[in-house]
């Protein structure tokens, strides 16, 4: 499992020229999902995304958490961040989950996530999505599974 975090001023993903999800200081997280992630997975990533201190202190220092400065998340589902690109030009997707147990996971994330934040915005899984963001930095921290879950 991969999240990209982007410590965010405000960013919005839109459907069909339709605003789906809007959030205002928090992150924008790109979820891919493997075809080997868990649910336990999801966890262990879930609570490092929360614990997560990336915001700057009256010092100057990434020191808080999203909760401390009551920020939001906006969740997007990204199978593309599983590219193979070793050989050839064109990316291979096999290790991407599989659409169902991917939107699955993806659900669950959301609901982990909302247990924990007030609020909780996504894009909608498998829809073509415009991503628009204020990257507040831009700080931007790649979280991958096999480094955080061994």
């Amino acid at each position: 499992m991969r999240f990209v975090v982007q410590r965010a001023a405000s960013a919005q993903v839109s459907v069909d020229n339709t605003v789906v999800g809007r959030i205002e200081k928090g992150y924008l997280v790109l979820i891919g999902i493997s075809a080997t992630d868990t649910v336990q997975i999801a966890d262990k990533m879930v609570r490092k995304l929360i614990d997560l201190r990336i915001f700057e202190d009256s010092e100057g220092k990434t020191n808080l958490n999203l909760q401390t400065v009551s920020g939001s998340l906006l969740l997007i589902s990204q199978f593309t961040l599983y590219a193979d690109c070793k050989k050839g030009n064109r990316p291979s997707f096999v290790r991407a989950g599989a659409p169902d147990m991917a939107e699955a996971l993806y659900e669950y994330i959301i609901a982990a996530c909302k247990r924990e934040v007030p609020v909780v915005e996504q894009g909608i899984f498998g829809a073509d999505m415009q991503v628009q963001l204020v990257n507040d930095g831009p700080f931007t921290v790649i979280l991958d599974s096999e480094e955080i879950c061994r």
